[in-house]
């Protein structure tokens, strides 16, 4: 089932309230329907048996002009296993983030850069005062061409932040934000720590209205396709980044 929201670039959330018929397996998807890979919120969640009421909440504090959404059998790609009770959109409050101007202005663009990153060509994008720059790579390569899973990373010295186009497409764009956040607070920082990078860009993430479970999937992506690498530290950071969020949530 999809439906067209007149959006108009506006800040609101949408509340469903979803019936199952039959044990299967919802997907949601909120998208640009007028570029590839755009998709401002994407879940599943699984009802095992019929009769069961889930109510989801898509918080959506950017949008574009128009969006659809589309709330399907994630097996079948069908509407008949379930029944949509419910369906609201209400206003989100305005934006309150505490930041330094700078950072605000980085971050306005992060997220114009975020809208637009799964279909731009790769190159430089900079802002329109030329105070931040952002370097779209194909991928993010070591100095003998080895590929990085990092999805992006900065100079410490500079504005400038390298972003690799190949991880970037695959994300949505709350995630592609949560990131660019964490990798502007290693600059405006000062700080190599990257738990330190976590918490700032988390708490700007938040504060801006992002969905709170898509903050979740930011922090375990890398980790979760290249289970290879995860070790102790990083096992850890991800527990500071998760107890953070629960935090923020009985706070907010």
């Amino acid at each position: 089932m999809i439906t067209t929201i007149p959006s108009n670039r506006e800040r609101f959330r949408i509340k469903l309230s979803i019936v199952s018929k039959m044990p299967f397996q919802l997907g949601i998807r909120v998208y640009d329907p007028r570029y590839a890979n755009s998709y401002y919120f994407r879940r599943k969640a699984t009802f095992s048996k019929a009769d069961t009421k889930r109510d989801f909440i898509i918080s959506l504090p950017v949008s574009p002009e128009v969006l659809e959404m589309e709330v399907y059998d994630k097996n079948t790609g069908e509407d008949y296993a379930f029944e949509i009770q419910n369906v609201k959109i209400e206003k989100m409050s305005p934006i309150e983030m505490w930041a330094t101007d700078e950072q605000h202005r980085f971050l306005e663009f992060a997220i114009q850069f975020a809208q637009k990153a799964g279909y731009v060509p790769t190159g430089f994008y900079e802002s329109e005062d030329h105070e931040f720059l952002f370097q779209y790579l194909a991928k993010i390569t070591d100095p003998f061409g080895t590929e990085l899973i990092t999805p992006a990373r900065t100079h410490r010295k500079m504005p400038r932040v390298q972003i690799s186009q190949r991880l970037f497409k695959s994300y949505t764009i709350p995630i592609r934000v949560a990131i660019l956040a964490h990798e502007g607070c290693h600059w405006f920082l000062n700080t190599r720590s990257q738990t330190t990078a976590d918490l700032c860009g988390m708490k700007q993430y938040l504060d801006y209205g992002f969905p709170t479970i898509e903050a979740v999937y930011a922090v375990t992506k890398v980790f979760g396709m290249n289970p290879e690498i995860v070790g102790a530290s990083q096992v850890e950071r991800t527990k500071d980044v998760i107890n953070f969020i629960e935090k923020y949530r009985v706070n907010a």
